[in-house]
């Protein structure tokens, strides 16, 4: 396959340059915005004729929000489930180990790549941001905006990752055999973490828009047993209505125009809870049904600060912790029942090689403190069905590729339009064949 940089090649739907903080309104230093009147009309529609119910379904859901905190607060770390590699591909997982994961959203992969190869990656990337480095765009010199290096596209497809990819994959409901047989190759960028920054504080959230949620129509559908009033029969693992959610409504730098099922990364350190490394929320039912229902309810007006007593409130236009072209944050003043504090667990300790994936309605965030002693890196690697939503921004983001520039999602820019040593289609084909070529796009 020819391989030509050329300007001309620079996507007509380029978004405005940037980094990581352009997508969060706290690392941007944005204040927060009242939100248009419709909002209003929009919680009406969405509650509809069930405001006994989803009041009915707040109490138990706040009950059982309790004893699941207690339950983090206790186990901490030990709360995420842990899977080898082999027992993954091979479907050897028990039913109650595929339980547990869905319960937590949440589950480490180890040993998809021995922790020499992870290494060697992880040096070849250095290598690659040296090389390029006055080209090259970041975050505090944690977060790169690097996406075309050789190592990430040989960590994208080589065979192990995607085997990985299809196994995880197969634990959702509503795809059809070849959707969950044939993983997309999303392309995001890397992480590199120094001891002891602060600067890349970025605290709960979850990806996937804000608004978009309630906004979009088909998204709200995700959640409507929720909204409904029967938190308890949601299915966080159903994809049918999601395929086609609109999750990037106002084409902001850094949304996500792809249904990711799990979001993830491939762990290039050895790292461990309060060295950098990812936070979670394991509670991810109830979680969910939570920060669904928040905008929708307000604290008795004689003591705001009480956690007892919410009652349901359609007079407001507030949603909290969400802006347009955001993605949605959470806090200890925005979501108090979560009690953030207790519930935000952080990853087990991981070595280079593991896979780390989350679902793409868990709340993280990252360590507010790097207290380890060497670099906590990571490259970001999702699971993405095939289906045509993700299908469309593949070939947008093949474009995008074969000309150097940021994938269609993230900030634009001139990217690595001029960089040294970039990938092209024949690394993508050497990683892996045939189906590192399919994910790509080509």
């Amino acid at each position: 396959m020819a391989f030509k940089r050329t300007a001309a090649m620079v996507p007509q739907t380029a978004k405005a340059e940037g980094d990581i903080s352009s997508v969060f309104a706290s690392l941007s230093g944005e204040a927060e915005k009242e939100l248009p009147a419709r909002y209003i009309d929009l919680k009406r529609s969405l509650i509809a004729e069930n405001a006994n119910e989803v009041q009915a379904s707040w109490d138990r859901l706040i009950e059982s929000l309790k004893s699941g905190v207690e339950e983090a607060k206790a186990l901490r770390e030990k709360i995420v489930p842990s899977v080898n590699f082999t027992d993954l591909t091979s479907g050897n997982l028990s039913p109650r180990a595929i339980d547990e994961i869905k319960r937590r959203g949440t589950v480490v992969v180890r040993g998809v790549f021995p922790a020499d190869e992870a290494l060697a990656m992880k040096e070849q990337t250095r290598s690659y941001i040296q090389e390029n480095r006055s080209l090259t765009r970041d975050f505090k010199g944690q977060v790169f905006e690097i996406y075309w290096s050789r190592s990430q596209v040989q960590a994208r497809g080589d065979p192990r990752m995607i085997s990985a990819q299809r196994a995880l994959q197969r634990i959702w409901e509503g795809l059809s055999e070849e959707q969950a047989a044939t993983p997309m190759s999303y392309v995001d960028r890397l992480r590199m973490r120094t001891p002891g920054d602060t600067s890349f504080a970025l605290g709960p959230h979850i990806d996937g828009g804000s608004l978009e949620r309630w906004e979009d129509p088909t998204y709200a559908s995700c959640y409507t047993e929720i909204l409904r009033g029967n938190w308890e029969n949601y299915n966080p693992f159903d994809a049918r209505n999601r395929i086609d959610a609109n999750m990037d409504l106002y084409n902001s730098a850094g949304g996500c125009a792809v249904f990711r099922e799990f979001q993830g990364w491939l762990s290039l350190s050895s790292c461990g809870p309060g060295e950098g490394t990812l936070r979670i929320n394991p509670l991810l039912k109830q979680a969910t049904a939570y920060y669904i229902l928040r905008p929708f309810f307000s604290p008795p007006k004689h003591d705001p600060t009480s956690l007892e007593g919410w009652k349901l409130d359609l007079s407001t236009s507030k949603f909290p912790g969400a802006a347009q072209g955001r993605q949605q944050e959470m806090s200890d003043a925005t979501h108090p029942h979560l009690q953030l504090q207790h519930s935000m667990v952080s990853a087990p300790r991981v070595e280079p090689g593991d896979f780390l994936v989350w679902h793409c309605d868990t709340i993280h965030a990252v360590d507010p403190v790097h207290n380890g002693m060497q670099d906590a890196s990571v490259f970001y690697i999702p699971v993405v069905p095939k289906c045509p939503l993700n299908e469309k921004y593949i070939q947008q983001q093949r474009a995008t590729f074969l000309a150097g520039y940021p994938p269609p999602d993230f900030p634009g820019g001139a990217g690595e339009q001029f960089h040294k040593g970039r990938a092209t289609p024949s690394d993508i084909k050497q990683a892996g064949g045939e189906s590192a070529l399919t994910a790509m796009g080509f």
